[in-house]
């Protein structure tokens, strides 16, 4: 018995209505009956096509704003019933229920009413219900029925009738039915996780995560890992929204690498001031401020410039020439900027392999949303780590306080030491990075290896004197002894920036006093595993 199945009828109900009048026109030309409801078919008998209202095979009109509609056996018979079996053959006679051999449907957009912030009950009215129970069943009967709930897979189905003379594969029909029942897995885990953050539920009793393919990936974090790229819909702006001007394809590390540098860069308010970060292995090898961007980059450069090679560049302002010419000095894998001029993507355009991304906007560090972290047999959630410190929360706990500069360098150390990879320790002077310890197992190592980095940097440089002398040092946790905070100092830190909270932070403020350093204490830590 071959597996090959005839289309002959279909009904088609969507709310995108992108490439509809084509399917339609294509279907027809083949010779399928088109059902069709409310705005869809009204559609097509605007472009001149044929089509029978399903409330004229129901035999009850659209009702209660069209919330019902589809809900009837004469169409959930149509899409169920099993060809080959005499029984459901039988009723279908005796019912007069015709089959549908395609189901063309796509939801009400409830993921767009989302992301542009609808009210609840306009939420409400955004959850679609006839469509997703006709999918589900549509999808279950694949050994007969077709089911299509994407635009992109209209060319696929018309490619398929076409090399099979009006008739699909089984093949075929499962591979629409995973991607139908994933479109409604996806439809629901929306639906759900909106319900949970309207009702302010911390921990639901069950929770739904989804994503659309965005990419396949050459591999993972190794060549021997299979990877792909997913995006969940937020539409927060970054690596998964932006536009790739030019260079080779993402890779699983570039992916990952990528945001962690925009999402670093997105602290600095770009009204305020330019800023760039430069990203190594999803830590920041260098982060600056400056009057301009090529300022800023080349003083990000400037703390490390050996890590700098190969790395990831994130711009707060649209990339200009000037900056674009200063990167392009040295191996870079990709820049992503809220923008770039035309000069600069000139200059870009030379490099071939370095991968240009260009968003709209940066992405809002105090927006709250879902994080979350896979582990054996299940699923860590949390809140993303959106916690701000401001002038006014810090706690000077020294006998010196610092002063207006040191505070503006200790801020800018905690905003980067929240994307530093615990333990976490971050020297800057003069708005800049100048030696970052990322994911030591002790603060102590954290501390040293910072301090190594702005010596080795000073080295470079020509200078005599390290590059954390005079610095402001930034720790993403308490110091649990001393000796991390006596590192700092060695290196040549005059402040201190930590959240406090140790049982020993009594003799941690002993030592800061002994040793002439200023300490601040923001009651907030940014343990970054």
């Amino acid at each position: 018995m071959t597996d090959l199945h005839p289309v002959r009828r279909a009904l088609l109900s969507v709310s995108d209505k992108s490439g509809l009048i084509d399917l339609g026109k294509s279907l027809a030309e083949r010779g399928v009956e088109l059902l069709s409801t409310g705005g869809t078919a009204k559609a097509l008998r605007d472009a001149g096509l044929d089509v029978k209202d399903v409330s004229d095979v129901t035999g009850f009109p659209e009702m209660m704003d069209g919330r019902v509609k589809t809900l009837h056996p004469m169409v959930h018979g149509g899409l169920l019933a099993l060809r080959d079996n005499d029984a459901h053959v039988a009723a279908m006679n005796e019912h007069g229920i015709c089959a549908i051999d395609l189901l063309v449907v796509n939801l009400y957009p409830f993921e767009a009413a989302l992301a542009r912030g609808a009210d609840y009950d306009e939420m409400i009215e955004n959850i679609d219900i006839g469509g997703p129970a006709m999918i589900r069943a549509a999808s279950k009967n694949h050994l007969f029925v077709n089911v299509v709930t994407d635009v992109e897979d209209y060319d696929a189905l018309l490619a398929e009738l076409d090399a099979n003379d009006g008739q699909t594969s089984y093949v075929f029909r499962q591979r629409l039915a995973q991607i139908a029942y994933a479109r409604t897995a996806a439809y629901d885990a929306a639906v759900s996780n909106w319900m949970a953050g309207a009702l302010e539920l911390e921990a639901p009793r069950r929770r739904a995560f989804a994503g659309e393919l965005k990419q396949t990936l050459r591999y993972g974090e190794n060549s021997h890992q299979k990877a792909a790229f997913y995006t969940d819909g937020s539409n927060r702006p970054g690596v998964a929204t932006a536009v790739q001007l030019q260079g080779k394809e993402l890779s699983y590390n570039n992916i990952n690498d990528t945001d962690a540098a925009y999402e670093l860069v997105a602290e600095f308010d770009p009204a305020e001031t330019a800023a760039v970060a430069i990203i190594k292995h999803a830590n920041p090898c260098g982060v600056a401020r400056g009057a301009t961007l090529a300022e800023a980059y080349q003083k990000a450069f400037d703390c490390d410039r050996t890590s700098a090679f190969g790395g990831i560049v994130a711009l707060n302002q649209p990339l200009d020439a000037e900056t674009a010419a200063k990167i392009t000095e040295i191996f870079t894998e990709v820049v992503i900027a809220p923008g770039a001029s035309d000069e600069a993507k000139e200059i870009f355009a030379a490099k071939k392999n370095l991968r240009l991304l260009l968003t709209d906007a940066l992405p809002d560090p105090r927006k709250a949303i879902t994080a979350y972290k896979q582990v054996s047999g299940g699923v860590l959630v949390q809140d993303k780590d959106v916690g701000y410190i401001g002038m006014d929360d810090l706690k000077v706990v020294t006998e010196k306080a610092p002063t207006d500069v040191q505070m503006q360098d200790l801020l800018f150390a905690w905003k980067v030491a929240k994307h530093v990879k615990s333990n976490a320790i971050v020297y800057v002077k003069g708005s800049a990075t100048v030696g970052v310890g990322a994911g030591q197992m002790s603060r102590l190592d954290s501390a040293n290896v910072a301090a190594a980095k702005a010596q080795r940097m000073a080295d470079e440089l020509g200078l005599d004197a390290s590059l954390a002398k005079g610095s402001a040092v930034a720790s993403d946790a308490f110091f649990p002894f001393p000796d991390g905070l006596l590192e700092a100092a060695a290196a040549g830190a005059t402040c201190v920036i930590q959240p406090g909270g140790s049982m020993r932070d009594d003799e941690v403020i002993k030592a800061a006093n002994e040793a002439g350093l200023a300490m601040v204490f923001t009651g907030m830590r940014h343990f970054r595993h």
